[in-house]
């Protein structure tokens, strides 16, 4: 995995004097990829190294904490997926009201400088940062003059429809169940990535062994089930069926959301492992059967349907490859 620099008074010298592309990138979705893969065209022509500056936790839940953001892509998974665009460091500065407080000035002499060293900037054509957003793209190139770093902006990418792609459109896209619309957003299929923990055994039991997650509380996805690839910690993928919602059925009003995934043709112990499940496609809603006997004819039902996605499926793009296909199981 590309590095996670947390700390920026150490981290290795030799990642200092590299091209930076600077954002938040949650989602790292298709306008996110076209900045970062001008960062590695940058860093390929200066032959240094390439490099992401991004800010944890996302600025909008320090601003409005009684609202936290859905993230796309929490920090471990936005470094993978970073990693897959040869990245090799993610610096994630630690963003509150106080490094919110500071100049543009300052985070350029004391960031991207005197921490950082940057030979290039990467980032988009309406960043902004520094106390009150006082810093602004023409404020960056000037600084760049003055300091003597390359400065590249890059304009907002449009989809097929001619609309921005933008983070939020995605989470409204997974809140409303339209798993085609995000993935073609994201430019891969949407995943999550979770420790696989132990559960009340009851999928088991009905011949449904299941690998449970639980998901952040602030998880928008709509609940429902959904045709999805299992990528385990060793690398190797499975197809599955997975749940995601409250089981009405066997659980009381108001249970806790969880994503419990049935990997098909599988047998073995998950426990503990850190894996991540890509959704594929959206089945159906969740329902409450009157009784275990027509839960278990509906699930049925759902394999023998997500069977059929799974058997079809093809890469988005070589990013989806690398995330969502690997070795056989």
């Amino acid at each position: 995995m590309a590095q996670r620099i947390q700390n920026f008074d150490r981290f290795p010298a030799a990642l200092k004097g590299g091209v930076v592309a600077i954002g938040n990138f949650d989602g790292v979705h298709r306008g996110h990829q076209q900045v970062l893969s001008e960062a590695v065209e940058q860093a390929g022509r200066l032959s240094a190294r390439t490099n992401a500056l991004t800010f944890e936790p996302h600025p909008r839940t320090v601003f409005r904490p009684d609202q936290p953001v859905f993230r796309l892509t929490p920090a471990p998974l936005k470094a993978r997926l970073l990693e897959l665009m040869n990245f090799d460091a993610v610096f994630e500065q630690q963003f509150d009201r106080d490094f919110a407080s500071r100049s543009a000035e300052n985070f350029v002499t004391d960031i991207l400088l005197g921490r950082l060293g940057v030979s290039h900037v990467v980032t988009g054509y309406d960043f902004h940062f520094g106390k009150g957003r006082e810093g602004d793209p023409d404020f960056l190139i000037d600084a760049g003059k003055r300091f003597g770093f390359g400065v590249t902006l890059v304009e907002a990418f449009a989809d097929e429809g001619g609309e921005v792609v933008s983070s939020s459109r995605i989470r409204d896209a997974l809140a409303t169940g339209d798993t085609g619309l995000a993935n073609g957003l994201l430019g891969y299929r949407y995943a999550v990535a979770a420790e696989v923990l132990h559960g009340k055994k009851l999928g088991r039991s009905l011949g449904y062994p299941t690998a449970n997650m639980a998901l952040p509380p602030e998880t928008a996805l709509m609940p429902g089930i959904y045709a999805v690839r299992f990528r385990r910690a060793d690398g190797s993928h499975h197809d599955g069926v997975a749940s995601f919602g409250r089981r009405p059925t066997v659980d009381e009003e108001g249970a806790a959301l969880l994503l419990e995934t049935f990997l098909f043709d599988f047998a073995g112990d998950l426990y503990g492992e850190q894996c991540t499940v890509s959704f594929v496609s959206r089945l159906r809603g969740e329902e409450k059967f009157d009784g275990l006997d027509p839960l278990v004819a509906q699930m049925k039902i759902d394999e023998a349907e997500a069977r059929a996605v799974l058997g079809a499926l093809t890469p988005l793009s070589p990013l989806d490859a690398a995330m969502t296909f690997g070795p056989a199981a």
